[in-house]
């Protein structure tokens, strides 16, 4: 049976509101990645002690050491590629705002070319380009989002760079809580942990599409079968370079 439900009215004051609001930027994205990165981070830490034959503490250990580093490494590198975006899109601001101050004719011309691609033609095409023309601050946002096709706003770099930071910490944490497990020797801390790995994975996307509005278990095995095929990849590499970690423990 097809789902009626609407996700949002289509009332005229409602629409208009809607509208006029500033859009909310999504950090699922970063989250996400960082959830990720930190259980595959983890994973490969583990999967070398494993291999090692190490006790469970080194594991432990080594692990927060990693997920410290790493997580600070993804947020600074998460910082850095939305600031990117926040200067490409005021670059371009800058440089429509001089192009139409030194050939606003020209820039008509660009306006006028992309709303007759979409199908506007005549008298309406020219009211267009009038109505757009003489509002400054919308000729310039018609340019950046029609001719360049940015959007005209973005995330925060500093919320998506803590986005990242705060869950790689979050969920690569969960594989080394049963390394400090009081109830837990031997191999079963290292199969626990593989355990709250799969876990974890799933949760994320689980939780994706708890935002999203899609199927909570597609999401989660989706997340599961990306990030588990990174986390396997990591735990098999973590094995074939045992023996370098085994040298050097005994060393």
């Amino acid at each position: 049976m097809p789902n009626h439900h609407l996700e949002h009215s289509h009332d005229p004051e409602a629409i208009r509101q809607r509208l006029n609001a500033e859009p909310a930027p999504s950090y699922l994205r970063d989250a996400i990645l960082g959830g990720i990165d930190g259980c595959v981070t983890t994973v490969a830490v583990i999967a070398s002690v494993a291999g090692a034959g190490l006790p469970g503490m080194i594991a432990f250990v080594l692990g927060i050491a990693s997920l410290i580093a790493d997580a600070f490494s993804m947020g600074v590198s998460n910082y850095q590629a939305v600031k990117s975006d926040d200067d490409a899109r005021n670059q371009l601001r800058d440089q429509e705002e001089r192009h139409i101050l030194l050939d606003p004719d020209g820039e008509k011309e660009e306006i006028r070319q992309i709303f007759a691609q979409k199908g506007f033609e005549g008298q309406t095409l020219t009211n267009i380009v009038d109505t757009i023309s003489a509002d400054h601050r919308l000729w310039v946002n018609t340019m950046i989002q029609e001719e360049f096709g940015h959007p005209l706003s973005g995330p925060s770099p500093w919320k998506a760079a803590i986005a990242t930071f705060a869950v790689f910490i979050g969920v690569g944490l969960i594989p080394l809580l049963p390394f400090i497990a009081p109830f837990l020797v031997g191999l079963d801390m290292f199969v626990v942990s593989a355990i709250a790995a799969v876990i974890s994975l799933f949760g994320i996307g689980w939780v994706k599409g708890v935002v999203l509005g899609m199927s909570r278990f597609r999401g989660g095995l989706e997340t599961l079968a990306m990030g588990g095929g990174a986390a396997l990849l990591a735990f098999l590499l973590g094995f074939v370079f045992e023996p370098m970690l085994g040298d050097l423990a005994v060393g």
